[in-house]
């Protein structure tokens, strides 16, 4: 298309535009492992990086998993993407394959739990961490090191919902020359792409909002083509050749996805495709639900707080709207009686309670007990979580429905 398409229809053509083998109006699903070649100067040239877009063994990547990497692309405006078996391989893969023993990270403190489980095992390899509130810029800057290589933040928190001051941090970065790393997968690109804040690196777990029915997992790296990786001294030299614009990517393909070997399947490739789809309506559509229920509870005298940045009284409010547009599909809320929130969840009828996000289904977990029972008191309090503090991630029900099923359990 000659003018920049809505993103609606981009997704309803990607495969179509990018083009899709005997007509298919979907990509085919590629389950070779092994790619064969006519001549063995064409392998050696796939294996050595001086022959583009080849395939060699699916650990690398195959014909359907290429596909999902240039729609992500597309929707986060970047240069190049990289997807991975799951979100947290995405994560792990940017933090072992770009920063090194002696290195320093700063990081939001309100990262996902696994992400902040990952902080501990970085600890013990020889990469120094510090987490820090990324709601002021200034607080990031006071953590800045002579060793420091990346800061790495959420868009949106979970379970939490605190906002970093996105522009004011990828500022910084570009001034000090430092790798940003943006996890965008509770907006998703949908609402918001991490390189209209300068980020390096925006990082999506398929999994959730993008995929969007919780039957595929996945995660991908988008390369925003923003970060000068000529300059970054911790590029192998075997990978320095070429466009210096991807040798970033380059170095975490062939250290995440060949060296540790966490590659996407070409059937979750398919179905993630496929599900990204519907991705702008299922958004629209979660987002307003969740806007009113949480307007309905903020109101609630059982309730003691709502978490959310689309609510007036949300810290952050301002900058989502600036942002965002919409506030997606999480929130939290915190029982004004902790002793209750067992027999609140149980006596619920439509949200299923569960771990994981971005559902069609709305999904409703405490979060104290389960997914940052692990991190204990001390980093629970850090992080502003509440004993009675319960995450619900919105699914495609009516509004109408939900504020019936919650009345009735809070009651």
């Amino acid at each position: 298309m000659k003018n920049k398409p809505a993103l609606s229809t981009l997704l309803a053509h990607a495969d179509r535009d990018f083009g899709a083998e005997h007509g298919a109006i979907h990509k085919p699903i590629h389950t070779s492992v092994q790619y064969g070649f006519e001549k063995v100067e064409d392998l050696i040239g796939v294996f050595q990086g001086t022959i583009k877009g080849g395939f060699n063994y699916a650990r690398q990547g195959t014909p359907t998993t290429a596909a999902l990497e240039a729609r992500i692309t597309a929707l986060e405006g970047g240069v190049g993407s990289i997807c991975f078996a799951t979100g947290m391989a995405g994560i792990c893969a940017t933090f072992l394959t770009l920063l090194k023993a002696g290195d320093h990270l700063v990081c939001s403190q309100f990262v996902f739990g696994n992400t902040n489980s990952v902080l501990g095992t970085l600890r013990g390899l020889g990469i120094e961490v510090t987490t820090v509130d990324p709601g002021q810029v200034s607080a990031v800057e006071a953590a800045l090191q002579p060793n420091t290589r990346m800061v790495f933040v959420e868009t949106i928190a979970n379970p939490g919902t605190q906002i970093p001051d996105l522009e004011g941090i990828g500022a910084l970065c570009k001034t000090r020359g430092l790798v940003y790393v943006v996890d965008n997968t509770i907006t998703s690109p949908a609402l918001f792409q991490p390189k209209a804040v300068g980020a390096s690196l925006s990082i999506n777990s398929l999994t959730k909002t993008i995929a969007g029915h919780g039957a595929a997992l996945g995660g991908s790296v988008t390369d925003t083509g923003l970060f000068d990786w000529a300059s970054y001294p911790n590029i192998f030299a075997a990978y320095r050749k070429g466009d210096a614009r991807q040798w970033g990517l380059q170095q975490i393909r062939k250290k995440g996805l060949r060296d540790m070997g966490g590659a996407l399947s070409s059937e979750h490739a398919h179905q993630i495709a496929v599900g990204s789809e519907t991705l702008s309506l299922r958004v629209q559509h979660s987002s307003a639900t969740a806007q009113g229920l949480a307007q309905w509870m903020s109101a609630h005298p059982a309730i003691a707080k709502v978490h959310y940045p689309g609510l007036a009284s949300h810290p952050q409010h301002a900058l989502a709207k600036k942002l965002f547009g919409a506030a997606s599909w999480l929130m939290a809320f915190e029982l004004r009686d902790a002793s209750r929130l067992n027999a609140v969840i149980n006596a619920l009828q439509l949200p299923i309670k569960a771990t994981g996000l971005g559902d069609t289904r709305t999904l409703i977990i405490p979060v104290a007990p389960t997914i940052f029972w692990e991190a204990g008191p001390q980093v629970r309090a850090q992080m502003g979580i509440a004993d009675g503090m319960v995450r619900l991630s919105l699914g495609l029900e009516a509004l109408d429905d939900l504020i019936a099923d919650f009345a009735q359990a809070l009651a």
